[in-house]
Formats: C-alpha cells, sequence, structure tokens
C-alpha cells in the first residue's frame, strides 16, 4: 500500500501529513479523505489549476499527464517539470512526497 507523504503548507497541512493509500486511488480524493482541503473548483474535470500539486518523490512513476491535462498546468501558478493536477494522478504502487505550492490560481472565485 503506498505511503503519501504531504509537506507542511501554511493553511492547508501545517504540520505536514502522511498516510497509506490505494493504488489507483486519484490523489486529490486522498488528500481531501485525510484532512486536506485541496482546492478542486471545476469539481475534477481537467478545467482548472486549483489541485496544482509538485511531486517530490515518486513523479516517475506515475502516468504521463494527458494532453488536456498538460494544457491546464501550462496556465498554473508556481509551474515545475514535476507539477501534476492532483485531480487527474491517479497513484501508483509507489511512495509519494507532494508539495502543495503556496498560491493557486482559482477562477472561479477570482473573476466574479
Amino acid at each position: 500500500m503506498p505511503k503519501i507523504t504531504v509537506l507542511p503548507h501554511e493553511h492547508l497541512c501545517p504540520q505536514g501529513a502522511e498516510f497509506d493509500c490505494r493504488a489507483g486511488a486519484p490523489l486529490c480524493d486522498q488528500l481531501r479523505a485525510n484532512g486536506i482541503a485541496i482546492e478542486h473548483a471545476c469539481e475534477k474535470s481537467c478545467v482548472c489549476t486549483t489541485c496544482h500539486v509538485l511531486i517530490r518523490r515518486g513523479f516517475s512513476s506515475l502516468r504521463p499527464a494527458s494532453d488536456d491535462e498538460e494544457d491546464q498546468l501550462g496556465k498554473a501558478w508556481g509551474l515545475e517539470a514535476t507539477s501534476r493536477l492532483s485531480c487527474q494522478v491517479r497513484v501508483a504502487g509507489t511512495d509519494l512526497v507532494v508539495e502543495i505550492p503556496r498560491y493557486t490560481l482559482n477562477i472561479v472565485s477570482e473573476h466574479r
């Protein structure tokens, strides 16, 4: 059973977090199920960047991002080579270390 380690984030998990999850589970769902209220403004339909994460360890175990995910990632704040949308990541059988960026772009709440 893979282990997810979430690095400390000032607002969402100041102490960081660590939990086991089942392989094949969506990362966004696993974060939320374990008390990390990561935003997902588009309800996990891959049309925003609010659930943007940085995979610090275990990135190579993940399936490559789809073209749709890549298109959205191009709009993410703080984009890095290991950036992914947590709604699109299916946890493989490998442990992951995840960092939630300090900022996120939420088109729903920022453009009213």
